[in-house]
């Protein structure tokens, strides 16, 4: 092809990647690209977190003899009506609920002078040992898997309460089921012994306290590994597949191996 007296050879690299699939049903120009590589992540997100536009401007006051400069931001017209009535700028579905695990007396607490003695006389309540008195007092939260507990029951001022909206369980008056969900904190297989009690927490249905919770058959064990191994749980490698499985949702390959 000759263009303004030179010679361009026109080839498929001159062609913007589409797919007329793609453009024959949505009846627009669709640009495809192919993304091999994991930058394309920081690629997406920039446009998302970048935030508004922003300008530095200046107002001059002829009564003052200093120039106040302002930080501001242009933002469109659409967003301002939508700020104007006050509507949602964000929302998150379903949901989500840290839950503690750590062994016995094993709670973050901050100290000080003047609270020592009564958080060793009062030690702080966390989402498991609430679980545990749950469980004392509620039938049903007996049948319950600790990270079940979030679809039934609202977490509000150290303590779980039923739900009062949601969708009725059926078998079971009062209790509402909500798709909120529960997310056990991950324990490195280094801290054995709490690692063991988070893998207890996921197939114990009910217990009322860290005893309950390694006893098997009626006999108390005298670690939670112990209770592990005696229910069958350390027999083969489905607990390290598990976790790999888990850790790859929020770990780059690199940091797996």
């Amino acid at each position: 092809m000759t263009i303004r007296g030179r010679t361009i050879i026109i080839d498929n690299t001159w062609i913007v990647p589409y797919s007329p699939i793609l453009c024959r049903t949505f009846n627009a120009h669709i640009n495809v690209e192919y993304c091999h590589s994991v930058q394309a992540i920081k690629y997406i997100c920039k446009y998302v977190n970048k935030g508004s536009d922003q300008v530095t401007f200046g107002v001059r006051n002829a009564h003052n003899e200093v120039e106040n400069y302002v930080n501001g931001r242009y933002i469109s017209t659409s967003e301002a009506v939508w700020r104007l009535f006050e509507f949602p700028l964000h929302d998150r579905h379903p949901t989500v609920l840290q839950l503690a695990a750590h062994l016995g007396n094993g709670q973050r607490v901050y100290l000080s002078p003047a609270n020592v003695q009564s958080i060793v006389e009062y030690p702080p309540k966390t989402t498991l040992t609430a679980f545990f008195e749950l469980c004392n007092s509620d039938n049903f939260a007996k049948t319950l898997l600790y990270y079940e507990v979030t679809h039934y029951y609202t977490w509000a001022n150290n303590k779980f309460s039923r739900r009062k909206c949601g969708e009725d369980v059926a078998g079971h008056p009062g209790i509402k089921k909500d798709p909120a969900l529960g997310r056990v904190y991950s324990v490195h297989p280094s801290q054995s012994e709490c690692f063991f009690l988070r893998v207890l927490l996921h197939h114990v249905r009910g217990p009322t306290s860290f005893q309950d919770l390694r006893t098997v058959n009626g006999v108390v064990k005298e670690t939670y590994q112990a209770a592990c191994r005696e229910i069958d749980l350390l027999e083969d490698d489905d607990q390290w597949e598990n976790i790999l499985q888990e850790a790859s949702i929020s770990q780059r390959p690199l940091k797996l191996r």
